[in-house]
């Protein structure tokens, strides 16, 4: 069962890797602000990210449990919107000039955080799409093994990517973010694909 945590780990650290909002923001803090700010926004990053993967991955994958219609469109759909994603960050050219405001209270670092998780209609989109298809293609005992392990690379990424962005604050440039995209969409196409054999195992 070690297999499908991995693959979970494998897929959240893919999913989260390439550059957006949440990891502007956690970025920026650690490299402008103290330890303890940045740390801070890391966890309640993380927290927001992976009760929204939790929603994402039982709320859809329940209701998929009791449709083989459903099921079957999810699998079909998911696949084709995962691999379209993995090549749009294949294809991506990101900036790291792009600037968010860290001057907030921690109130406010909250709010932003759960806005930039919870009310971005593409991430409650994709993670329905992802993580309800996984749901779906797994046995019980391995799906628990699989989101333990999509939360895990959560809470790991956002508190790596701290600790790094603190350590090296003049490394972060638009040729090694695009590595880190060519990377993650590979990643993320590869997974796309095993939706697509597991829609294509509905009615083999």
């Amino acid at each position: 069962m070690l297999k499908y945590a991995a693959q979970g780990f494998m897929l959240g650290i893919a999913y989260l890797a390439p550059i957006g909002m949440q990891n502007l923001y956690v970025i920026n803090t650690a490299i402008s602000k103290d330890r303890l700010r940045s740390y801070q926004v890391a966890f309640i990053t993380s927290f927001f990210d992976i009760s929204l993967a939790l929603a994402c991955f039982y709320g859809m994958g329940a209701l998929m449990d009791r449709s083989h219609i459903l099921k079957s469109i999810i699998l079909l759909v998911g696949s084709l919107a995962v691999v379209y994603i993995g090549i749009g960050l294949v294809k991506s050219k990101p900036e790291t000039n792009n600037k968010v405001d860290v001057n907030k209270t921690l109130m406010q670092v909250t709010a932003t955080c759960f806005a930039v998780t919870w009310l971005n209609p593409q991430a409650l989109i994709d993670g329905s799409l992802l993580l309800g298809g996984f749901k779906a293609s797994l046995i019980p005992e391995a799906s628990r093994m699989f989101i333990l392990g999509v939360c895990l690379a959560s809470l790991l990424w956002f508190t790596g990517l701290t600790i790094v962005a603190s350590t090296f604050k003049n490394n972060f440039n638009d040729k090694t973010i695009r590595r880190i995209n060519v990377v993650s969409g590979s990643i993320v196409i590869y997974y796309g694909l095993k939706l697509g054999y597991s829609f294509i195992k509905l009615y083999a």
